[in-house]
This record gives structure tokens, sequence and C-alpha cells, in this order.
């Protein structure tokens, strides 16, 4: 009878897993990713601005673009963006940008004032930044992988370093904040700014840091053994990879789903919508929403 007893309950406790590891996906019901427009030569960048617009880059053509979460439509934003990569908005409604045809970090106020904040690091150019993320006291970390382009007259990188760089709240210092990477790429910061994630894409890892008190970061971890191009996180602390679709990871580095997108790479992804719930991303030369129960953490952190 005990054995018996034991038995039955392995069974439930089988079902019941199997039933909890249904649950587990942050997608709704049934939702597919829902294609918005193909239009485009190479989509990146995908940043929300309090509106739950998505503002996103399709570098090879030099701009920055916006999809208007209301209406579903998409209209340029800026021309002549200094091919900027990644996006990120700050709480004063500034877009920053990775503007790497200088090797510049870029803020563009709302009206589209261009400043340049950073083009150096000890006199010598960046690599490229390429992703930021910024923090909830207005630090920002960014990656610098080297991606050699065609619009460049170098040929090689002033720094041989792929590092992560953090520039201070009152963006008067910079420093770095992690290194030995191959190609430090996406980066993102946890639901309350305790952890920051980094995909070396040539290594294929994502690794996860402590954040400190002052910005700094300790305690290199490995997360996930995958890279990513860009990356998100929602509230229930899952997060997104990209590359082949979108790949979940819970929190402690389950993969917990599989988004398929019907493109050769997908580049980046994140939260928009009035309710920070359609997760958009950006795929080749096309942009995606899909609906999602868990939603973004960007505007919900105030």
């Amino acid at each position: 009878m005990k054995n018996l007893l034991i038995f039955q309950f392995s069974i439930f406790f089988l079902i019941l897993s199997g039933v909890y590891g249904q649950t587990l996906s942050p997608i709704e019901d049934g939702a597919k990713p829902q294609l918005i427009s193909d239009k485009f030569e190479f989509t990146e960048g995908p940043a929300s601005d309090k509106m739950g617009n998505i503002y996103f880059t399709d570098q090879p053509n030099n701009r920055i673009l916006k999809w208007n979460a209301e209406t579903d439509l998409i209209s340029v934003f800026m021309e002549d963006a200094g091919r900027s990569n990644g996006l990120f908005f700050d709480d004063n409604e500034n877009l920053w940008a990775c503007a790497d045809e200088n090797f510049e970090l870029w803020k563009i106020s709302p009206n589209k004032k261009i400043e340049v904040i950073l083009d150096n690091f000890s006199n010598k150019n960046f690599n490229g930044p390429n992703d930021l993320w910024i923090d909830d006291k207005g630090g920002i970390y960014f990656t610098d992988p080297y991606y050699q382009r065609d619009y460049w007259q170098r040929t090689s990188a002033d720094m041989s370093e792929r590092r992560v760089y953090y520039l201070s709240p009152d963006h008067k210092m910079v420093k770095i904040a992690a290194e030995n990477f191959v190609l430090p790429n996406g980066i993102i910061g946890s639901v309350k700014d305790e952890i920051l994630y980094v995909a070396d894409r040539s290594k294929n890892k994502t690794f996860k840091f402590k954040i400190e008190e002052n910005g700094e970061l300790s305690q290199r971890e490995l997360f996930a053994e995958m890279g990513s191009d860009g990356m998100t996180t929602d509230n229930e602390g899952n997060v997104y990879l990209t590359g082949d679709g979108v790949t979940i990871f819970d929190k402690n580095g389950n993969k917990i789903d599989h988004i398929k997108i019907d493109k050769k790479w997908t580049a980046n992804v994140t939260f928009g919508g009035k309710d920070q719930d359609i997760l958009f991303i950006t795929a080749s030369d096309a942009v995606y929403k899909l609906k999602m129960k868990t939603h973004g953490m960007r505007w919900f952190r105030k």
C-alpha cells in the first residue's frame, strides 16, 4: 500500500508539473506573432516611450522609425540617424542611441535635437556602441563590440578590448563596467535593477552580473548557453533572447518557451503598447507584435 501511495503521488506530481510547465509561458493563450510591416532593410533597437509607442532603427537606411501603438501605423522619426543601432528612452523622454557611424553615444531630445554625449574612451574611438540600458538612477550601460561596417573608412579598431561601459547619471564620468568578452552585444537590466544581463554573441553565452549601489558590476555568472543580439525582460523576471526567433528563459536560466519568427535573423525585442503587454520584435526586414500575459518594466519602475 505504501509503495502504491508513493507511486500515485509521483504520478500526480508529474501531472501537476506538466500543467505548471504549460502555465509558465508568458505568451497570451493562442497568440501568434503578427506582421506589422516588412518594408525595411534591417530592423534593430526597439525602445518604448511612455505612451507605449515603439521607436526602432532601419540601420542600413540610416533612419529611426516610430510605431504608433494606437493606430498600428509606422512613420519616419528621423533621417540621418548616425547609423543608430540600440535605442533607449530616459525618464525625460530623451531617446538615447548607439550611433555607430562615428562610434558615438547620442542623446536625442523630444524635439529631435541631437547631442553627442560620448565619442571616445581614454582618447581612443569606441569600437562602435551597439546596445544600451538605462538604470533607475539614470546611469547608462552600453556594449562596445566591433563589427566592421562598410560605411566606415577605418578597417580596424582603436581598442582591442570589447567591453561594457558605464556612464554616470550626471554624464560626467564613463568607466569600464565589464570586460573579457569577444562580442558583447545585447544588454538589459532586471526588474529591480539588481541584475544586468549581457550577451556575448561570439561565445554564444549570456552572462549576468550583480549591480552594486555605485553602478559597478560584480559576481559574473553564466546565465544561459545562448548568445543574443538584443534582449528584454518582463515583470516576472523572464529574459528574452534573440537570434533564431525569440527564446524565453525564466529568471533562473531555464528555457520556458520559444517564439518562431519566419525570418533569417531576429535582432531585437522589447515591450510596448499602452499597457506594455505587446512584445515588439525586430527581425531582418520586418517588425512583429505579439500579445503577452506579462508586461515590460521600463515605465513601471517609477
